[in-house]
Formats: C-alpha cells, structure tokens, sequence
C-alpha cells in the first residue's frame, strides 16, 4: 500500500500554454511530481520558469492544457483558491544564511 501513495502522481501539469500578448511564453508544458519527490526547474533566465509556476499558482491563465492537484482540477482556479487546496510557492531568499559563504 505504501508504494501506491509513493507512486502517487500528486500534481500534474499536462500541454499548458501562455502568451504575454504576442509573446508565447509557455507552450505544450508538462510535468508529473509524485508524492514525496522534489522538483527542480532548471534554464536561462527568461526560458519561462516563473511562468509555469505562477500558472500553476492561478496568478496568470493558462490559454489550454490542465492542472491537476490530487486528482481535483484546479486549472485556472484563482490564486486564493488555489493556495487553500495547498499549492503555494516559497519564494528564494537571499539573505537566510547571509553570514555564510560558498
């Protein structure tokens, strides 16, 4: 049974699209998390990062495709709803460890 819930697909981001005008910023994006996995987005400033997420997180439209977070659609759901069902973004932050260095 464990298994099952590791194997669970618990949001999914199935062909979402986004323009900015004339500007397609997403097109045809997909993507799976299952439970318990962490994902990272990785490429060059302006490659639509922040897009897919603020999508994903109802703070922009997407013109087609679908999100699905534990099985309940929540494409296009506005942000506060969204953030209700538990979809919420922790933004970077610089100066947690700023007495740190690399």
């Amino acid at each position: 049974m464990e298994t099952n819930r590791q194997n669970e697909i618990i949001l999914k981001v199935d062909d979402i699209y986004l323009s900015y005008g004339h500007v397609e910023a997403l097109k045809g994006v997909s993507l799976e998390v299952k439970r318990g996995e962490i994902v990272v987005l990785v490429g060059a400033n302006g490659a639509g990062k922040t897009s897919v997420m603020e999508t994903i997180l109802g703070v922009y439209q997407s013109q087609r495709g679908v999100v699905t977070f534990k099985d309940k659609d929540v494409t296009n759901l506005s942000a506060d709803k969204i953030v209700r069902k538990g979809i919420y973004l922790v933004p970077e932050g610089r100066g947690v460890f700023s007495s740190m260095t690399v």
